[in-house]
């Protein structure tokens, strides 16, 4: 064999070597991966003929699916809007999302944990059902925090949780979409659906509580202040009262709400410059106890760009963002600038709070159940970290309940919450766009049961005067208040 030939066969050996290795990432190292990829339509076809299980809570059915031709199913919604943030969709055109995505291998009954039923259906000769997932959402908290956002139309987002165990009790995110458009089997009709959600102002198919980042305003003083009280600082030590002050090497002036003063005096202590919510003194704090001791602190709370947790639907990261000098410090501090948190992620800096200083993680997933409604797996509670020292946690508990008490609008009878508002400036001219709104609040402050975050949009587009306490206050107290009917 001469030396052109000899080249020519090596590099046809090594062509099929890299084709063969090439067949082996796909089928063996990626199959998995490819297998439960979204537009994979070949899987969700053949889903549609398999009996997917269903998705409830509270004995409430949020997803099944329904004979509706020669063993083809279609996934049913009966609450679709008020739960879609939570379920997702389930669509043979455009795949899947939330709980239908996460837990599909439970549902579709591919799932390990359903290994003994799949083995029983082989042996017996049974058509292959999927897994029941049962989910810790709470339906009166979720129809509550529903209806409060949606009476008034708000773009916005509300979540539940349960402080001791990391449970949640709600998550809602509107304005909402059916997903019972985009599980039909009329590939016209859903074509239809997904360019009306997808066309729509403001977005339907985002979940806000998970997957978009807002500035936390003043809610974020919480964190400030954890970081204060953990470094030395006691509630009666004493800041700046003025209305106004300039921001550190600048000419820029930083104020109050309404340029109103924190109080009659020149000073005022830390816990009434959180219950009055002075920007000028949390500005001062922030400077004096620096870059490191605040990111230390919002790191704890999980306030961290390169932190990511599942719920089981991926949470984007919060961030305290980039502080390159003091002036930048003292806007991080009052939650501006370029902190960016989630809804769900502000919920657990309140739960954490409300927990002693544990922060523990976030779940939706209850319990897996077999067709047959057999319990094979319980979701236990899981510890993150201890965010702030238990005394830290009591005292802040103190301080929001004063800020509470300051905050307009009607209370919930007979119970003590601890909170804190927030309005964040945002946008290109933050001067002519309303504000974001938000509140945090956990209850009953010294028995809490309940953690809650709510985020209302550009204050509800109503105007450049929306607080968080006349905007998202009452939804956060109505979530609260259908809560402990429920569990009193």
């Amino acid at each position: 064999m001469n030396a052109p030939v000899r080249r020519v066969a090596l590099a046809v050996m090594a062509m099929i070597v890299l084709l063969m290795a090439n067949l082996t990432y796909v089928q063996v190292v990626q199959a998995g991966e490819l297998r439960s990829n979204p537009r994979n339509q070949r899987v969700l076809f053949a889903e549609y003929t398999r009996d997917r299980g269903q998705i409830s809570a509270g004995g409430r059915v949020l997803a099944e699916s329904v004979e509706v031709g020669d063993r083809t199913f279609e996934r049913r919604y009966p609450d679709g809007e008020v739960y879609a943030p939570v379920t997702g969709y389930f669509s043979p055109t455009y795949g899947s999302s939330g709980i239908e995505r996460a837990a599909t291998d439970i549902l579709n009954g591919s799932d390990d944990k359903l290994f003994a039923r799949r083995l029983s259906d082989l042996l017996t000769g049974r058509d292959p059902r999927g897994g029941n997932v049962v989910l810790t959402i709470d339906p009166a908290m979720q129809q509550a925090a529903y209806d409060a956002l949606t009476r008034v139309d708000y773009a916005g987002a509300v979540v539940a949780l349960r402080p001791q165990t990391g449970e949640i009790l709600a998550m809602v995110s509107t304005p909402s979409f059916d997903p019972q458009e985009l599980a039909g089997t009329r590939v016209g009709q859903q074509q239809a659906a997904w360019a009306r959600f997808n066309d729509a102002d403001p977005p339907v198919l985002v979940n806000r509580t998970i997957q978009e980042t807002y500035p936390p305003g003043s809610t974020f003083k919480v964190v400030t202040s954890a970081a204060a009280l953990s470094t030395g600082f006691t509630p009666q030590s004493q800041l700046t009262a003025a209305s106004s002050i300039t921001l550190t090497g600048t000419r820029t002036d930083l104020q109050n709400f309404a340029g109103t003063p924190c109080g009659t005096g020149r000073t005022a202590s830390l816990a009434d410059a959180l219950a009055r919510s002075c920007n000028t003194a949390f500005a001062e704090l922030a400077g004096q106890l620096g870059e490191e001791t605040l990111r230390r602190q919002a790191d704890a709370f999980g306030v961290d760009p390169d932190t990511r947790i599942g719920v089981p639907m991926t949470v984007v990261p919060s961030t305290l963002g980039d502080i390159p000098d003091t002036a930048a410090l003292q806007q991080s501090g009052i939650g501006q600038r370029d902190v960016r948190l989630t809804p769900m992620q502000n919920a657990m800096i309140a739960a954490a709070v409300a927990n002693g200083g544990q922060m523990m993680r976030p779940y939706l997933i209850k319990e897996v159940q077999t067709s047959d409604l057999e319990v094979v797996d319980t979701t236990q509670p899981d510890r993150l970290g201890q965010a702030i020292d238990p005394a830290v946690a009591r005292t802040l508990t103190e301080m929001m309940i004063g800020a509470e008490n300051r905050t307009q609008g009607s209370k919930i009878p007979g119970v003590q919450l601890a909170a804190k508002t927030g309005t964040a400036e945002h946008g290109v001219d933050p001067k002519t766009t309303p504000p974001h709104n938000w509140y945090i609040a956990f209850g009953p402050a010294q028995n809490p049961q309940i953690a809650v975050a709510v985020l209302v949009e550009n204050g509800g587009d109503r105007n450049l005067e929306a607080t968080g306490g006349s905007r998202a206050a009452p939804i956060g107290r109505a979530v609260i208040a259908a809560g402990l009917r429920g569990n009193p």
